[in-house]
């Protein structure tokens, strides 16, 4: 597949995407990115984009950080390639240690991100990681917390981005989505 032109590399991973009509809720159509993780070549080929993808913008980006919980499956094969820091942002109550925290507003309460202390530096340049961008609350939390530390969010790269919901709307940083539903 290393010889398809990356709009067919992606022609393909999305045709290994899963629907499932009604999930979680009624009237929502959820895309299931590990139907790709069950499909070994088409896995890597997903994380072979996602590698080059980040390499495009990697000179201006230190640390990759992926929110919790399916961007923990992509950030960390990204930070490996570009040899720099991997930091999880985690839900709240997640992590061990002094933690810095941000809370926002999702589409049905309220949710808070949490990152440990010192893991990422003031005025770092920070690559955020996530599988799906709907409403983009969680993004927009994750984008918020790392300015809140004094570091700078240069760009969020999605997997899958449900584009009629908007998500990326109030993002306050460039968001690169391989795959738009």
């Amino acid at each position: 597949m290393s010889t398809l032109n990356k709009e067919e590399q992606l022609a393909v991973i999305k045709g290994q995407i899963k629907s499932y009509p009604d999930f979680p809720k009624k009237g929502v159509l959820f895309r299931d990115v590990f139907s790709v993780l069950q499909n070994p070549p088409i896995f890597q080929l997903l994380t072979d984009v996602l590698i080059e993808t980040a390499k495009a913008i990697q000179p201006s980006v230190e640390v990759i950080a992926a929110v919790d919980s399916r961007g923990f499956l992509f950030g960390p094969l990204i930070s490996l390639a570009l040899k720099i820091p991997f930091v999880p942002i985690r839900k709240k109550g997640k992590l061990p240690g002094e933690v810095m925290s941000h809370s926002y507003t999702k589409e049905y309460g309220e949710d808070t991100l949490q990152v440990q202390v010192g893991s990422i530096s003031k005025n770092s340049r920070v690559l955020v990681v996530d599988d799906l961008i709907a409403t983009g609350g969680s993004l927009k939390g994750a984008v918020e917390l790392i300015k809140k530390i004094g570091a700078k969010p240069v760009a969020c790269l999605i997997v899958i981005e449900l584009e009629d919901l908007k998500g990326r709307e109030g993002v306050t940083c460039d968001v690169i989505s391989l795959l738009k539903y």
